[in-house]
């Protein structure tokens, strides 16, 4: 039998461990924010062209992006009647500035601790552009957005592909060097193959029709990936891009 005293006593200890877990969460979360902070200005600029290719027009459309950076690509689909309506959402506090100049919103803050303040079907399509790779369990996040999607909405994502060629000839080696930026920029903490990278958005309500490197392949690698059946292509796809739809309820 516990007595009273005692009761309280670990009650409490369990509400100060408590209290200590949420403040390293968020110091934790402080520090992510702080990493991005100090990114090179030219890490958040581009648009992704391709991928506001692929978008029809719609001057009603209402897309997402997460990670919307200094907010080119949604700044050229608004330009080309792509869309009505282009949301950012942004960790970096100087990039959401730069950004919000030219999308309709954009909310700052970490998309996997932040509430999302839109309805269920909001959105025609949603960008996640070199993103996911950066968080602790982008499996919860896609799961997260999928409701704000309407049935058969567009999605579009990229992200480094770790079994590329060079990655697999440093392992080796023996070596695993990270880097400011690029495949093994040191703020990553997720890594995918093409095959893994499908997979996840399968596993979340997503239906994935295309998967291709982002920069197009040059004759050489063509010619290889013919040459043997493209059972190697992973190897020369230095980033994943996937296409696909979010699957009707």
């Amino acid at each position: 039998m516990i007595d009273n005293a005692s009761k309280h006593g670990k009650l409490g200890a369990m509400g100060a461990q408590r209290s200590s877990t949420a403040g390293s969460q968020t110091a934790a979360m402080d520090g992510v924010t702080a990493s991005y902070e100090i990114k090179p200005s030219h890490y958040f600029k581009g648009a992704r062209a391709d991928f506001v290719a692929l978008l029809p027009d719609n001057a009603t459309a209402r897309i997402l992006e997460i990670g919307c950076g200094y907010g080119g690509t949604g700044a050229l689909a608004l330009a080309n009647g792509k869309c009505g309506a282009y949301i950012g959402i942004e960790i970096a506090d100087t990039a959401a500035a730069e950004a919000s100049k030219y999308l309709t919103h954009v909310l700052v803050g970490n998309v996997e601790t932040m509430d999302l303040p839109f309805e269920p079907a909001s959105f025609d399509a949603v960008v996640i552009s070199e993103v996911l790779e950066h968080l602790t369990d982008p499996w919860t996040v896609l799961t997260k957005i999928a409701p704000l999607l309407r049935d058969n909405a567009l999605i579009m994502a990229s992200s480094p592909n770790i079994s590329h060629y060079k990655v697999i000839r440093s392992l080796l080696r023996g070596e695993w060097t990270l880097t400011e930026l690029g495949v093994m920029d040191r703020t990553h903490l997720r890594w995918f193959t093409p095959s893994s990278y499908k997979a996840m958005f399968e596993q979340c309500g997503f239906t994935i029709t295309q998967v291709q490197p982002v920069s197009p392949e040059t004759a050489k690698i063509r010619w290889a990936n013919r040459l043997t059946g493209n059972r190697f292509r992973h190897l020369f796809m230095r980033q994943i891009m996937v296409v696909g739809h979010k699957r009707a309820n």
